[in-house]
């Protein structure tokens, strides 16, 4: 029985995971590590994390974030967190993990975050950009 409690609301280039749960205790990070891979398998790679139902969380549980989104940028996909409370963003400040997560006040910036992305990668991807110089006389 899953102890963490999520929706997932399935878009074409990505993933919104709404988690439900109010308290996120450490004793919950070995089963939101395992979610996190498996979402990272997912058909729809990229992944937003909403957490605007979350009330409280252990500097565990943001490492485990953290680590988990350096997974999916390893992968060259997206990982945006959104709409943090304000509690949320206090606890998160008092760690060292602030700086290093892909948040946005908003699911629609989140998403905004996810497709810019995406451009970025199949731009830098593409194969068929030539440039040509000016032909010197």
């Amino acid at each position: 029985m899953s102890l963490i409690q999520y929706q997932i609301d399935t878009k074409e280039k990505f993933n919104v995971i709404t988690i439900l749960n109010k308290d996120l205790s450490s004793n919950l990070v070995p089963e939101l590590a395992n979610l996190m891979t498996d979402w990272g398998n997912m058909p729809q790679k990229n992944l937003v994390l909403n957490l605007q139902n979350l009330e409280n969380w252990d500097e565990a549980v943001i490492e485990q974030i953290t680590l988990s989104q350096g997974q999916f940028y390893e992968k060259n996909t997206s990982f945006v967190i959104c709409a943090l409370s304000d509690q949320l963003s206090a606890i998160l400040d008092k760690t060292d993990y602030a700086e290093l997560l892909n948040m946005t006040p908003t699911e629609s910036e989140a998403w905004d975050i996810v497709q810019m992305e995406e451009i970025e990668r199949e731009l830098l991807d593409s194969d068929d950009m030539e440039f040509n110089l000016p032909e010197q006389d």
